[in-house]
Order: C-alpha cells, then structure tokens, then sequence
C-alpha cells in the first residue's frame, strides 16, 4: 500500500508544477502588468472603456503582460486568452458580450477575444482591427499608438460607433470622420512622409529611389566608372558589423568597385522604421532591448522596469531602469470593480509581430 501511495505522488507531483496559473486584474478596464502604456495614455484609453460600458452596457478590458510563460504556459495565445476571459468573467453573463485585447510582449503576440455572445461573427472584423489597426504599429514598437487605435477601431467593429459617437447624429459623424482623416495625415508626416509619398507619388519617388541607388559611381582616383558587386562579393568588403546590420534588416550595404582600381566606396541605407539602435560600443545599429517589470505600478505608488540591452554584434550588455508612473484612480469612478460574469469560447482574432 505504501509503494502505491509513493507511485500515485510520483504521478501527481508534475502535474501542480505545470499547473495553468492566470493574472489577477486590478481593475476591469486596463490592466498593463507590461508597463507598456503611460500614465496619460492608460487615462485615456480608461476612459473610452468607461464611456462605452456606461452607454452599450459592453465590457472591454486591456491585458498586457510580459510573457505567457511567467503563467505556466508556452505556445499559441488562443487558449490562454479564452482561459484568461473565462477565469475574469469579461462581459455580460446573459449576453456574453465582452471584449478582450491581450498583448503578449516577449511572445509578440496580440489577440481579439470576444464572448461567446457574438458566435463567430467578430472572428473577421477582430482580424481586420490586428492586422490594419495595430499590428503596423507593433512592428515598430509603437505600443501605445497599436493598443489605443486598436481600441478605437475594435469598438467601432463591435458597436458601429466611434468612441465618443454613440448617439451622434450622421452629420456630427461624418464631421468628425473628416477631422480624424485630416488629423492623421497631418501627425502621419513625420517619420511616415516617405511612405505617404510612395503611396500617392509611386511612379516619381521609387524612380528617384532607384536612380539614388543605381545611378553610375565614379571612381574618385582614375574617373573610370564603377561597377555594384553582388551580394555574393560585396561581403568580402564588409565589416563584421555591417554583416550583422545587413542579417537583422537594420542597414542594406552596397558596395561598388573600381575594376581599373580596385578603388573601394561603400554606401549604406538605414532601414525606416528597423527596432534596432546604435551600439554604444561598437557604434552599428545592432542592439536590442527587452523589458522587464521590476514592480508594478499602483495608484499610490510608482513601479520600476528594466531595459535589458545587448548587442548581436559586439556582445555588449548593459540594462537600464526606468520609472514607471503611477496609475490612476479614475476607475473608481466607474461604478463597478468587478466583471459581468460573461464567457468566451473562443472566438476573436490573433496576430504576431
């Protein structure tokens, strides 16, 4: 009987090991156990939610964490979202209605996940929101741009309204539409000039990009003209660093070559919107940093993170702290600091960065 008692502890042992574990929200609006967002853009985004459960009656709630894996779980994202709905009861529990964004930030992995209410209606629209409305942010590390459009864009697909809008008439509606149109080209002509320009001007900006790259190179010793290598010869000419930059898509090299000389004149083109910066060692653009939740926030108190970085090139490591700002105490005014009860089985939409 003894050995049986050893054998069946042997067999339970692992399984509360690996036992599925979850979050618990401080709020029902917008939890950021990341620290991803401000303080000023975690107010805001607070506020739709707020607005929109006071006039729908629909529960939002926005989830980043750092890793599925501080919660025992490795792979897709799809079940632990439902697991994560379900375990906080997100939306009405008679009409299942709620909504979840969950960011996950070392797995880079977002996902839409809706009650059980909407069937399988949401699963293309909450498709459309990650991959037109957050994800191009993600992948340039715009994480608070990505979550708060991406809030707006998925209750516009839940609702039909803006936010802000819900008993507008169609004239205030259509104002407003011009205003956010003209409001997005006029911040977009920043760091996204080139690109507006490549949209409305194809033909004369990649002509000019193409001339810039291709146009004749004269060898600065003899006159004569060089020739580009390819990318087969041009890395004989490369430092080790530029190798790296060309491998993480950070700088594209070309290298021309003078075939009277063997004069050599390298040029380099920084990609737009690449995630990685200046080493502070070597000087290329190779380092990257990942972000770790020293303390979380509350609302009588500030939280600390650290920004581990570390060059691919070089080996560089060194991390930096950060001050996290409190978060805000709005949300008392809400009325509620509990969920509806509500469920999911699934459905919704995910993404990867």
């Amino acid at each position: 009987m003894r050995v049986i008692r050893l054998l069946l502890l042997l067999i339970l042992t692992p399984v509360s090991v690996v036992a599925q574990d979850f979050p618990e929200y401080r709020e029902i609006y917008v939890n950021d156990f990341a620290g991803l967002l401000s303080n000023e853009v975690a107010d805001d985004i607070r506020d739709r939610l707020i607005e929109l459960r006071e006039e729908t009656g629909i529960e939002f709630t926005v989830v980043t964490i750092y890793e599925m894996r501080r919660y025992g779980h490795t792979g897709a994202i799809e079940p632990f979202a439902t697991g994560l709905f379900n375990k906080w009861g997100v939306g009405n529990a008679e009409r299942n209605d709620g909504v979840m964004m969950l960011v996950s930030l070392r797995d880079r992995k977002v996902r839409l996940e809706v009650g059980s209410g909407y069937g399988t209606r949401m699963n293309n629209p909450m498709q459309k929101v990650i991959d037109d409305d957050i994800l191009p942010y993600f992948r340039d590390d715009a994480y608070e741009e990505g979550i708060s459009n991406g809030v707006n864009h998925t209750i516009l697909a839940v609702t039909g309204s803006w936010p802000g809008e819900y008993d507008a008439s169609p004239w205030v509606r259509a104002t407003n539409m011009i205003g956010r149109v003209v409001n997005s080209v006029v911040q977009g002509l920043g760091n996204w000039i080139f690109a507006i320009l490549a949209a409305l001007l194809p033909f004369p900006y990649r002509a000019y990009r193409r001339w810039k790259r291709n146009h004749p190179r004269i060898c600065p010793n003899d006159g004569h003209q060089m020739t580009r290598l390819d990318e087969a010869w041009e890395d004989n000419h490369l430092q080790k660093g530029q190798i790296t930059e060309e491998d993480l898509k950070s700088v594209d090299y070309d290298v021309w070559e003078c075939q009277t000389c063997q004069h050599i004149t390298i040029e380099g083109y920084r990609a737009w919107f690449s995630s990685y910066s200046v080493c502070r060692n070597c000087g290329y653009r190779t380092v990257e940093g990942d972000t770790t939740i020293l303390e979380h926030a509350t609302t009588s108190s500030t939280g600390r993170k650290r920004i581990d970085y570390h060059c691919h090139n070089c080996g560089d490591a060194y991390s930096v702290e950060r001050t996290i700002p409190r978060e805000s105490s709005s949300s008392s005014s809400s009325g509620s600091s509990s969920f509806g009860g509500g469920s999911s089985s699934g459905g919704g939409a995910s993404g990867s960065w």
